[in-house]
C-alpha cells in the first residue's frame, strides 16, 4: 500500500520546465537520422564577395548588350577625341546630356535600347584634366543610380588613363573602393597596344 501511494504522490508531481526542454533535445537528437542539409552559402554571400574588376583584350562596344557602359567626358559634352568620339557617333544624345545640367563630379546618362550609357563628368572643359577627387564624385554618382535602377554590370575603358593622363592604379583602387560593397561587376577594356594608339590618332584628327 505503501509502494502504491509513493507511485501516485511521483506522478503528480509538476514537470519542470527545464526538464522537459532536455527531453525534446535529446529526442530531436536520437530520433531524427537525417543529415542536416548546408546552409545555401549563395544566399548569405555577402555583397563584398559578389564584386568584381575583370579585364577584357578587345573592344568595348563588342561587350554583351545588356551591360551598361561608361565613360568619362567634361561638363561642355565635346567628346571631341579619344573613346569619346565613338561614344558621341553611336549613341548620339548630346542635346540630351545638355539638358541633364550635370556639374562636375556628377554622372549624366543616355538609356539606349535595353542599357544604360554613363557619362562621368570629370572634368569643366575639355581642354582640361580631371582630379582623383572629381572621378572618385562621379563613380559615386553613377553607382547610386545602378542600385536604383538594378544595374550589375558595367563595361568601360581605362577610364581617366588615355588622353587625361590619370595613372591606372590609382583610378583601380578607386573603383574598388566605391563598388567594393555592391553587386556590381565591372569589365575594364583595353585594345591591343597597336591598336588603341591608331583609334586614338584617328580620333584625335575629327
Amino acid at each position: 500500500m505503501l509502494i502504491v501511494l509513493r507511485c501516485v504522490n511521483a506522478c503528480r508531481r509538476p514537470y519542470k520546465p527545464k526538464q522537459l526542454i532536455a527531453q525534446v533535445r535529446y529526442s530531436s537528437l536520437t530520433m531524427s537520422s537525417e543529415p542536416q542539409k548546408p546552409a545555401d552559402t549563395d544566399k548569405i554571400k555577402s555583397a563584398e564577395d559578389r564584386w568584381r574588376l575583370n579585364y577584357v583584350t578587345g573592344n568595348l562596344f563588342a561587350c554583351p548588350k545588356e551591360e551598361a557602359l561608361a565613360h568619362c567626358i567634361s561638363e561642355d559634352c565635346r567628346m571631341g577625341a579619344g573613346i569619346a568620339v565613338t561614344f558621341k557617333q553611336k549613341f548620339k544624345g548630346v542635346v540630351e546630356l545638355k539638358e541633364q545640367k550635370k556639374l562636375t563630379g556628377q554622372c549624366a546618362v543616355l538609356k539606349r535600347d535595353r542599357r544604360f550609357i554613363y557619362y562621368l563628368i570629370t572634368k569643366k572643359k575639355a581642354s582640361q584634366k580631371p582630379t582623383y577627387d572629381s572621378l572618385r564624385l562621379s563613380l559615386e554618382d553613377m553607382k547610386l543610380h545602378c542600385e536604383k535602377n538594378g544595374v550589375t554590370k558595367i563595361s568601360m575603358p581605362r577610364i581617366g588613363c588615355g588622353l587625361d593622363r590619370l595613372e591606372w592604379a590609382r583610378v583601380s583602387k578607386i573603383l574598388e573602393q566605391v563598388f567594393n560593397h555592391t553587386n556590381i561587376s565591372i569589365t575594364v577594356y583595353s585594345l591591343p597596344v597597336r591598336a588603341e594608339t591608331t583609334v586614338m590618332k584617328e580620333n584625335m584628327r575629327r
